[in-house]
């Protein structure tokens, strides 16, 4: 190769990190993934790819740092409708292997997402002081419809994770738009849940006088109030708790993102921590993608634990998505009375996002 041809061509190639040509396909014409040329740099990593669909947001800049620090990112697609090129630009500066390329505009989602491993969703508006995350559902179960349509066209077989809220119906939105679109695999389908794991260990941590990072709390149920129920019968290491911390426990780690909405007095919500939890979570998926055995977390999805149909519980991941639901185990009067309650308010919320689709 000319010497000024092989310069032209790695000019090139770190221009596209920044503006995105007009994507080839494969040899095959097939749509199913980019040429290596277009996916990856010359001596990038080997690893997987992963999309941000609402890299730009509150929540969606900390995640997309993160995920470039990750050694198991090989390439990283950061799309949103606004704010993609200053985002990518700055991410891109950083010295880790991923390669970071932005995507900007509706017309540009589908080349965000072909070939991708794992989706991770973040898109939409944030809750304000006053706010539900039910009072969301209206702007963020159309934006998860529109995104989940594009993943079905361009990357169906990928590891999908849910956070834009109201999670317990955006999941069930996102089933029924996969159902749809005859790609629905129910095991690729995961609603992130994990803050509330981190809050429970947290907070838990507190009151035990404990690192943070040895205290395990296995919360179960849904993302939202009461919904959120963490089994502090089940904390490890074991633990005994009054009723009185019980009750404080379960109060503070149902409200934690209130906590912050209201500290923060309508500048934004929970979105630092929100990251930071999201980033763990999708590096158990790719440590399973990878063939890592015993990858277990929690998780909102299609669930076979309970007689709702989606349940969030521990999971045991694998290079397929779930591969097998842990039983809830033994719970206590106070857990078992919180769970009914639960239940009735999380069917509520699984028809309302099943209901969004199918009207």
């Amino acid at each position: 190769m000319e010497p000024n041809s092989y310069a032209n061509q790695r000019i090139a190639r770190i221009s596209s990190h920044l503006n995105p040509p007009n994507l080839k396909m494969n040899e095959h014409g097939d749509g199913s993934s980019l040429t290596s040329f277009h996916c990856r740099a010359k001596g990038a990593s080997p690893g997987f790819k992963v999309a941000i669909l609402g890299a730009a947001g509150g929540i969606g800049q900390p995640l997309s740092m993160l995920m470039k620090i990750n050694p198991l990112v090989s390439v990283l697609h950061l799309y949103d409708v606004v704010n993609t090129p200053g985002v990518t630009s700055d991410i891109s500066h950083m010295d880790t292997a991923a390669v970071v390329r932005g995507f900007l505009g509706q017309n540009q989602l589908e080349d965000a997402l072909t070939g991708m491993d794992l989706v991770i969703i973040p898109a939409g508006v944030p809750r304000k002081p006053g706010m539900t995350r039910d009072d969301l559902f209206n702007i963020n179960a159309g934006i998860v419809k529109t995104l989940c349509e594009a993943i079905a066209k361009r990357c169906p077989k990928a590891i999908v994770n849910v956070i834009s809220n109201p999670v317990n119906s955006t999941v069930p939105i996102a089933a029924e738009v996969f159902k749809r679109a005859g790609t629905y695999d129910p095991k690729r389908l995961l609603g992130v849940t994990m803050l509330d794991v981190v809050r429970a260990n947290t907070f838990v941590a507190e009151v035990l006088g404990l690192d943070p990072r040895d205290v395990d709390v296995p919360v179960v149920g849904g993302h939202a109030g009461i919904t959120i129920l963490p089994l502090l019968s089940q904390v490890k290491p074991h633990s005994s708790f009054t009723t009185k911390e019980i009750e404080y426990l379960t109060d503070r780690i149902q409200n934690g993102g209130t906590e912050v909405v209201e500290a923060k007095a309508g500048a934004g919500s929970a979105t630092l921590s929100m990251a930071y939890a999201a980033v763990k979570f999708a590096d158990a998926c790719l440590r399973a993608l990878k063939g890592e055995a015993d990858v277990i977390q929690c998780a909102y999805v299609d669930s076979q634990v309970t007689e709702l149909p989606f349940f969030a519980s521990k999971v045991r991941l694998g290079r397929d998505g779930v591969v097998e639901f842990l039983p809830l185990g033994p719970l206590s009067d106070y857990e078992r009375a919180s769970l009914e309650k639960a239940k009735k308010e999380l069917a509520t919320s699984v028809e309302k996002g099943v209901a969004f689709i199918r009207k």
